[in-house]
């Protein structure tokens, strides 16, 4: 996914993760158990609380054997279990641990959240979900292009009465709320997500994995969601094109034709989904996994975890959509008559995302004002993208 407003956090986590480095760390790890063993059994004689007294020194040489043989065991049991971790560094946790389905850590104003998640909710408890900071709110930029295409799109401009847009500053809060009736401020203590996050850096990963994580606690709240980025358009109701029966179902920078293909490429910028114990879990799985591959943001992490044997054995029914009607830059949609949504993929630079899409939502508007029969047959294509299309090129010029 590219130069997104909003994430997660990067650093802290519920679980300490410990790294090994093959057998010398694992026996050293025995060795200084088997050291605390003799330091507490010293401690233990000396004051008297094993066989003081006459006579008992068998008893005393039995017990310490018995406590210094539990210790050692305890030991090599945590030895054997790092050095597999060392092989195996996608299995770093256990499933007993991401099996925990309690909230994430509380965050303050929740009930102003449960206030603007209710106002906006669907009857079904469905609510569309964006995230906002102050270089994407700014005027004539990136927020204003997405509320248009609500206004402009098909069957599209109801659903901006669901839309909840969480702000990562105070100066996007203030600039949602002169547009748009559903705002929440989600304050990130010791981040400053004010400015235009570099693709990659350390604030752009901080707000990847910030996303996720208040993602999560919506799914905590019983609410499902449609998650979008801001730089996509909303060109018509994607609702119809979901699978009914998926728990967690993502749009893709490629699509391979199979929408249960875990070969299809992911883009974590537009998910739809509905909130039960599967994708409860899910998103924290999602979340924890970030410490075994530190420098990657969610995409790529959900790339490595997709086809991970925890995801099958909690059941959890994952779609991947068809580019067709959730299309973007890296592979746009060719029909006009399907196309739902489009995305300013594949492509990094807050100018070159708002060019490209002013463009695009010409196109889309030039196609809208067609005669209705003439729609149908109409040879329309995207002349987009154009400053996208080099972004990355010019980028590695100037990095």
């Amino acid at each position: 996914m590219n130069k997104s407003p909003v994430g997660g956090e990067g650093g802290g986590g519920v679980f300490h993760d410990p790294e090994v480095d093959g057998n010398g760390k694992a026996n050293t790890i025995t060795n200084n158990t088997t050291g605390s063993t003799d330091q507490n059994m010293k401690a233990i004689i000396s004051s008297g609380g094993i066989g003081s007294g006459s006579g008992s020194g068998l008893v005393t040489k039995k017990k310490m054997n018995i406590v210094r043989m539990t210790l050692l065991f305890v030991g090599m049991t945590v030895a054997c279990f790092i050095f597999y971790n060392s092989v195996f560094p996608s299995r770093f946790l256990p499933i007993s641990l991401y099996d925990y389905t309690g909230t994430t850590s509380s965050q303050g104003n929740d009930h102003l959240l449960n206030a603007v998640l209710k106002n906006a909710s669907m009857k079904d408890r469905t609510i569309l979900v964006t995230t906002l900071n102050d270089a994407w709110a700014e005027p004539n930029s990136i927020f204003d292009l997405f509320l248009e295409s609500f206004h402009i799109g098909s069957n599209t401009k109801w659903l901006l009465n669901h839309l909840v847009v969480i702000c990562l500053d105070q100066k996007a809060y203030a600039r949602c709320l002169a547009l748009h009736p559903h705002c929440y401020e989600l304050y990130t203590e010791g981040a400053n997500f004010t400015s235009e996050a570099s693709f990659m850096s350390s604030d752009y990963l901080q707000m990847m994995w910030r996303r996720i994580k208040f993602m999560s606690r919506i799914l905590d709240k019983g609410y499902n969601f449609v998650f979008t980025d801001t730089d996509i358009m909303w060109l018509r109701n994607p609702f119809p094109q979901f699978y009914p029966d998926a728990d967690f179902q993502i749009a893709c920078d490629f699509f391979r034709g199979d929408s249960y293909s875990i070969k299809n490429l992911p883009n974590g910028g537009f998910t739809y989904v509905k909130s039960n114990e599967r994708t409860i879990w899910f998103y924290k799985f999602w979340y924890f996994s970030r410490k075994a591959y530190p420098k990657m943001h969610d995409q790529d992490v959900l790339n490595k975890i997709k086809s991970d044997r925890l995801i099958s054995r909690h059941g959890l029914k994952m779609r991947f959509l068809d580019t067709q009607y959730f299309g973007g830059f890296c592979q746009p949609s060719k029909d006009f008559n399907k196309v739902c949504t489009m995305h300013a993929n594949c492509c990094v630079g807050l100018d070159n995302k708002v060019n490209d899409l002013r463009i695009l939502l010409r196109v889309w508007r030039n196609f809208m004002a067609l005669p209705p029969n003439a729609t149908t047959t109409a040879q329309t294509s995207w002349t987009v993208p154009q400053n996208c299309s080099t972004s990355f090129q010019r980028l590695g010029k100037h990095s």
